[in-house]
């Protein structure tokens, strides 16, 4: 095991997160078995563990994820999940650290954003989750949210020389986004294909902490964008979601969404890296999303409507 393996095993060992598992499992440390690291995630780090034969995925946050997530949000969210069969088990969630423990379902697998069936699988779910009609107490704002991202900075600028000309575009997409109809619902924020898990024939969505009240149109966006997904792709994304029925509103709010998302995501990744951990090209290629549907939005849709940004 290398040293990063030794470090990233020190999380789940820490004195904090054994008094966890001991404590929800009712057993002596000397119980947890077979340590394994799952993933390293963009904001958490996932290793999985047994108690009696039976196993589980602890989820620790990461670095920096105090400032970027509301853990009582999070909380809420699960509490209103429950029972519901559209997240996975689980077993315990503390609404100050984040620590969190969840069943582990052997026959698991992740979503692979580039196979067509898998894809029509997620936003079936998707589709169903929205319907569901769920809700929270609290908003997700994408353009405050922006702000904030950058506000982590502290004074440093951006790594992309025309920041401040794509920001004041990507902002400028507020005043069009109001204009055109939404409801809101709970929606997931993060609905990217990791976080949607095929368990032999159902679907579960995990990962809530994002979660809040917003457009669920929001939701394909990001699930467009986080895939890296080129415009074919993403048109087949939309009308499955829609069943073919997209109006060409909505089609030209989520593109706008997808452009918010582009940019909020790489400002997110820029405090990130800060921090030292490094998304490679990630970031930059939210940033070109961000430009990309900008230019989409108001150079091919707007000019067909009587809205302007202005």
């Amino acid at each position: 095991m290398g040293n990063q393996d030794e470090l990233l095993k020190e999380k789940v060992l820490n004195p904090e997160v054994v008094s966890v598992i001991t404590k929800v499992m009712a057993i002596e440390p000397e119980e947890i078995k077979n340590i394994t690291y799952l993933k390293q995630g963009m904001t958490n780090d996932s290793f999985k563990f047994e108690v009696k034969d039976k196993s589980y995925i602890i989820r620790v946050p990461g670095a920096g994820t105090d400032k970027l997530i509301n853990r009582s949000n999070e909380y809420n969210v699960y509490g209103v999940l429950k029972g519901k069969k559209i997240s996975d088990n689980i077993i315990y969630i503390s609404n100050d650290s984040g620590i969190k423990i969840t069943e582990f379902w052997e026959t698991a697998r992740v979503s692979d954003p580039f196979d067509k069936q898998d894809v029509e699988r997620c936003m079936d779910k998707l589709r169903e989750f929205h319907n569901s009609d769920l809700k929270v107490s609290h908003f997700f704002d994408p353009f405050k949210e922006i702000k904030f991202y950058e506000s982590l900075w502290k004074g440093k600028p951006s790594m992309f020389e025309d920041y401040i000309k794509v920001k004041e575009r990507i902002m400028s997409l507020e005043k069009l986004i109001d204009q055109l109809p939404k409801e809101l619902v709970l929606a997931h924020i993060d609905a990217v294909s990791d976080n949607f898990l095929f368990v032999e024939d159902e679907v579960f969505v995990i990962d809530w902490e994002y979660a809040a009240m917003q457009d669920p149109h929001f939701d394909i966006a990001m699930f467009a964008i986080y895939s890296l997904y080129n415009r074919e792709q993403t048109d087949f994304l939309i009308n499955r979601y829609f069943s073919g029925n997209c109006t060409t509103e909505t089609r030209m709010k989520i593109y706008s969404y997808m452009a918010v998302g582009g940019l909020l995501w790489s400002n997110w990744c820029e405090y990130k890296s800060a921090l030292g951990v490094d998304f490679g090209e990630y970031a930059l290629k939210q940033y070109e999303f961000a430009k990309d549907y900008y230019a989409i939005v108001v150079d091919e849709f707007l000019p067909k409507t009587t809205m302007d940004l202005k």
